[in-house]
């Protein structure tokens, strides 16, 4: 379809630009681009009636293969007028939609016709019309202009919107993945906070433990305080089982076979339906006797051989891997420390028989009444070291010596009796006790240079009222007088024995008469480590001076116990503790 226009007036143009813009809207062309179209034209026409002559515009719709068409304007002079200039001939294509199709039948002059009639309005001036459509045209053009400018900038806002939009997506990954290595990082944290402090907390239980299992030489209080330990917190129960306590035989106890086989193996034994994945632990099926709750069955090892077996269930389902390791290492330590009670308490019961073993019977003697005691320390290792003897010289009359070995355990029990059959040997010769002592000084320290100790002697005769004593670095005899006064005889003494150095300890005499009660002692009766030793020896004498002459002379061993009982009750007995009472009867 073609339309062919003559041109060579303002009418003539207006009419024109106004068939062309139809024909576009007809065939679809979009809004803008028709715009832009009757601009464009209506710019030409105004500079082909500038140039004067006539024009000829023909506009068609050429089909394309690819389905489409296209809209085609040109514009050049009319070859038939005579008087038409020399002009250039101008020509544009405007692109239809691909829907569209060219048709429609009829003339195109009458639509042509048809459409310059619908343009125009009754009661207007036709010429004034075109002018003002031609002239609304060059508007027309300069908005599409900055149209198209807006457009380009529109579209490079569009496009750095789009780069900006790509960018805050970008960052917001990169934030995002941030926050979650923040997080993990966070999550790390409080892991390894948390196994720090489960760490702390475990180490800070074993050695508190350690340090409650050591600190009692008693294996029995061991035993009794190991579950006190371990229940709740880590085990639910708490069975030990040491090999050398016989059964009740009227009651013969099954063991699970978890702990037989760990105290034949010497290793670690899990009894559970589920596998215990514990370290240096061998795992077992559940125990016939329990099989509602695991077993850990720990040996207690030494450095000798396995004392028992230690048997816990968990306090929950199962337990925490590292607090089982803490488990069986505590048991090791629980093992070592049972076994060195052991050891202790065989060394201490040596010693205790061993001390007992070399205490004299007291001897018989007319006028005189003997009373002693002898307690061993009940704390720790401080057994052995206290002794006393009595014994009659040649000529009739006795000695009594009380003493106190430097030291504790055998070695002082040893010692003890070795200044013990030293003393009667020098005593076949001499019954002066400054020069017995003086001679047990040099003989303690040419036999044993780093070991002291300290004693007094006291010698009674029949036929004299005399006692002659000496003291060699030990508390103060105690005398009781007949009628109830006492005091202590705190004369001068010599030094301790064994030191070195030259010394000769003098004797002492004091006068006695019947009903008077002499007290040795020594240092565990009346020495406290808050107090010192003399306000102990002020309470043994007001023991001594609440007695009677008849309770004195009557039953001095029931003496020797009231005495006792009064001083020690404050007493926590971490020494030795030797009490010998010398009465003259009335």
């Amino acid at each position: 379809m073609t339309d062919t226009r003559q041109i060579d007036s303002v009418t003539d143009a207006a009419a024109a630009r106004a068939a062309a813009a139809r024909l576009a809207a007809r065939h679809g062309v979009p809004a803008l681009e028709r715009a832009r179209l009757a601009a464009t034209l209506g710019a030409r026409l105004r500079q082909c009636l500038a140039e004067g002559g006539t024009w000829r515009l023909t506009l068609g719709v050429r089909s394309a293969d690819s389905g489409g068409g296209a809209l085609h304007a040109v514009l050049e002079p009319s070859p038939d007028a005579s008087s038409a200039g020399e002009g250039t001939r101008w020509e544009t294509t405007v692109p239809l939609p691909a829907a569209d199709r060219p048709g429609g039948t009829g003339d195109s002059d009458s639509d042509s016709d048809s459409d310059s009639d619908s343009d125009m309005v009754p009661g207007d001036d036709p010429a004034a019309l075109s002018q003002a459509l031609m002239s609304a045209d060059a508007d027309t053009a300069l908005v599409l202009d900055r149209l198209a400018e807006q457009e380009a900038l529109v579209a490079f806002h569009r496009d750095e919107l789009h780069q900006t939009n790509q960018g805050v997506l970008a960052l917001h990954a990169e934030l995002d993945a941030a926050g979650r290595a923040q997080r993990e990082a966070f999550a790390a944290e409080r892991r390894a906070r948390n196994e720090a402090e489960n760490a702390r907390r475990r180490l800070t239980f074993l050695a508190d433990a350690s340090a409650v299992l050591n600190t009692s030489l008693n294996h029995g209080e061991i035993v009794r305080r190991l579950p006190e330990l371990l229940v709740p917190r880590y085990a639910a129960e708490v069975g030990i089982w040491l090999f050398d306590e016989e059964d009740d035989p009227h009651h013969p106890m099954t063991r699970p076979a978890a702990t037989v086989r760990a105290a034949r193996t010497g290793r670690p034994q899990y009894a559970a339906d589920h596998p215990g994945g514990l370290r240096g632990v061998d795992d077992l099926p559940p125990s016939v006797l329990h099989p509602d709750r695991p077993l850990l069955c720990v040996p207690l090892l030494t450095h000798r051989a396995p004392l028992g077996v230690l048997t816990l269930s968990p306090p929950g389902e199962r337990w925490d891997p590292d607090d089982a390791v803490m488990l069986i290492e505590l048991t090791r330590r629980a093992g070592i420390a049972i076994d060195n009670a052991r050891r202790f308490e065989h060394n201490r019961d040596i010693a205790e028989t061993l001390q007992r073993a070399l205490l004299t019977e007291l001897p018989t003697t007319p006028g005189l009444s003997l009373a002693a005691r002898y307690l061993p320390a009940t704390h720790g290792m401080n057994i052995g070291g206290d002794w006393y003897d009595a014994f009659h010289r040649p000529d009739g009359s006795l000695i009594t010596v009380i003493g106190d070995v430097t030291g504790h355990g055998l070695h002082a029990a040893v010692m003890m009796s070795q200044l013990r059959t030293a003393l009667r040997a020098y005593a076949v010769d001499d019954g002066n006790p400054g020069r017995l002592l003086t001679r047990l000084h040099k003989f303690l320290h040419r036999l044993q240079p780093n070991l002291y100790a300290t004693a007094v002697i006291a010698r009674f005769h029949p036929d004299e009222p005399t006692l002659t004593w000496a003291a060699a670095g030990h508390p103060p005899p105690v005398l009781r007088l007949p009628d109830g006064r006492v005091r202590a005889l705190d004369a001068k003494p010599g030094a301790m024995l064994g030191i070195p150095l030259e010394q000769e300890i003098a004797d002492h005499t004091e006068q006695v008469a019947p009903g008077s009660t002499l007290t040795l002692y020594t240092d565990g009766l009346v020495e406290r480590r808050a107090e010192g030793i003399d306000p102990g020896i002020e309470r043994l004498s007001a023991a001594l001076g609440s007695f009677g002459p008849a309770e004195l002379d009557t039953d001095l061993e029931g003496a020797a116990d009231r005495i006792l009982k009064p001083l020690l009750s404050d007493s926590e007995r971490d020494d030795d503790v030797c009490l010998l009472l010398c009465h003259l009867q009335s």
